[in-house]
């Protein structure tokens, strides 16, 4: 956006991103977010959505994921799979994320999330971090889910994907939580990592999650968490 004519407006709403880059002839626009950045167990899982004006006006109540309620998330979810032009998803596992590191793999994760669109944006945002080589004009806005329609429709369907996938996860490890906390670092999640050790699933680079045997022996320290707040 070079020229001043194009900037957005503060009480312009949520698709102003969109409409002042529509005007700059540079739609359609694509919204990059992950949910589980703060976690401590389960996958990080990167959204690429792509709206047009249309689209955004029938998605009513988009917002950012964290601020809508979980019913309000699924019917937002499915507003967005029906009226979208493109959307993708890609997970990460805890496993990558350990080996690799949590910021490389959420550079790559919009990377690939978005490498994954059939169809060819004008413009991207990216909520938060700047990310290079996506082969299209991009801008990194900080709190895009709740700025923009286009990163806050990727992040609801990064979030309703990661919910399902901890819901199906804590059917396999029911002794953690998974469904209440979906592997963010809570008091229940702290006191069930000291008493039955990580599974799986847990991010073992992460200073919360104890080696197996220090675990078995009941000594986690609270104090030990990485900062994240839940629903990240």
């Amino acid at each position: 956006m070079v020229q001043h004519r194009f900037t957005p407006r503060r009480d312009a709403g949520l698709a102003a991103y969109e409409n002042v880059l529509a005007r700059a002839g540079l739609a359609p626009v694509a919204g990059i977010d992950e949910a589980g950045r703060g976690a401590c167990a389960g996958p990080l899982v990167v959204a690429a959505v792509i709206l047009d004006s249309a689209g955004i006006r029938k998605i009513p109540g988009l917002a950012d994921s964290k601020l809508l309620t979980p019913s309000a998330r699924e019917e937002a979810y499915e507003r967005v799979a029906r009226h979208a032009l493109d959307w993708h998803v890609v997970m990460i596992p805890a496993a990558e994320i350990d080996r690799v590191g949590l910021h490389k793999c959420n550079i790559e994760g919009m990377r690939r999330a978005y490498a994954g669109l059939r169809t060819r944006a004008g413009y991207v945002l990216t909520d938060g971090f700047p990310v290079r080589g996506l082969g299209s004009p991009t801008l990194a806005v900080w709190k895009g889910d709740q700025v923009a329609a286009s990163v806050a429709a990727a992040s609801v369907i990064a979030k309703v994907t990661r919910d399902r996938m901890m819901c199906e996860l804590d059917e396999r490890y029911p002794v953690y939580g998974f469904g209440r906390h979906k592997g963010y670092v809570t008091g229940e999640h702290l006191r069930a990592l000291g008493e039955a050790g990580p599974c799986p699933e847990h991010r073992r680079s992460f200073r919360c999650v104890p080696p197996d045997e220090l675990a078995v022996a009941g000594l986690l320290e609270p104090g030990l968490a990485e900062p994240g707040l839940e629903g990240e």
